[in-house]
């Protein structure tokens, strides 16, 4: 019997096995349909962009086919830039952010800088409203070398494919209040270990790389994503997540040690949005905005300081 009181797979003190995992994927039903929902809009964009498709997930029977999209032949006097979004599928604006930035604004960097873009990289997730992948994991800590997380492994293999050096990657993600009231608890009782309660910040911030920080580069996002959508205040004890505020809106992360999804590429300019969809003060489309003024002014920082 389960007497764990913040979840209800598995037995307290106890990583999760095969069996715990099964239960914990029974337990995810089907929600939306990234064929419905986001395959339909990529494909539209195959008269503007190259469309490649870099994988297919087979989980079970359920495929999934994995699709980026490129502005053209890559050139290589310019720039190479990458954007990802749907690490966590759960995180929509990641994904429809990602989405409106091609089909609103990718145009303007026409000729300025290569494009990758990635929207969504976890659609399995995506369908589940889910953090975690099929096989219980978290793409977002399993960007290495050999990866058991296959999203991962495939999106590493196109982004090592492209022509480089990568100049700037951005990351698009959501910070909800389901990472307290369901993903934290399932990470807790999956690894075996006690679940401690945090605040769920309300409002934009973004997650610099400790082993390189760029903190002007961080500050013009801001700056940016500011007239969007406001920008998440530290707690009573200077921190956000768990992690020391550097700067306004502003945290930081080993992204190579956590093998993070920005731990893909050596750019110079690397951030991770994080978005609060269940802000009283945010409507979803003030977060698709969010994400898109983000990556535009990710973009002009880093042409302008190439």
């Amino acid at each position: 019997m389960n007497s764990n009181p913040f979840y209800p797979i598995g037995i307290p003190g106890q990583p999760w096995g095969e069996d715990e995992r099964k239960q914990w994927r029974a337990s995810q039903p089907v929600k939306c349909r990234y064929a419905e929902d986001v395959v339909p809009r990529i494909e539209a964009l195959a008269d503007r962009f190259d469309m490649l498709t870099y994988g297919e997930l087979d989980y079970a029977g359920e495929t999934y086919a994995l699709f980026a999209l490129r502005n053209g032949p890559p050139d290589s006097a310019l720039p190479t830039a990458l954007v990802t979004g749907g690490v966590h599928g759960y995180e929509t604006s990641g994904i429809m952010g990602a989405l409106e930035f091609l089909e609103k604004r990718a145009a303007d960097y026409a000729g300025k800088v290569n494009l990758l873009v990635a929207p969504c990289v976890s659609p399995w997730a995506y369908e589940r409203v889910n953090r975690w992948n099929y096989d219980a994991l978290d793409p977002n800590r399993n960007f290495e070398a050999g990866s058991a997380a296959l999203e991962c492994a495939a999106l590493m293999a196109l982004v090592a494919a492209q022509k480089g050096p990568y100049l700037l990657h951005i990351d698009l993600h959501e910070t909800t209040d389901s990472d307290e009231a369901e993903f934290r608890p399932a990470l807790a009782a999956r690894d075996g270990e006690s679940y401690e309660p945090d605040a769920v910040p309300d409002g934009f911030y973004l997650v610099d790389d400790k082993e390189n920080p760029q903190p002007a580069f961080q500050q013009a996002i801001i700056s940016a994503v500011e007239g969007v959508t406001h920008i998440a205040p530290p707690d009573d004890n200077n921190r956000i997540i768990g992690s020391p505020v550097v700067a306004h809106g502003v945290i930081e992360y080993p992204q190579v040690q956590y093998a993070m999804c920005g731990a893909m590429t050596d750019a110079r300019f690397k951030t991770t949005t994080e978005v609060y969809p269940d802000s009283a003060r945010a409507t979803p489309q003030q977060c698709n905005n969010a994400q898109v003024a983000a990556v535009c002014a990710a973009l002009d920082f880093a042409l302008a300081h190439a």
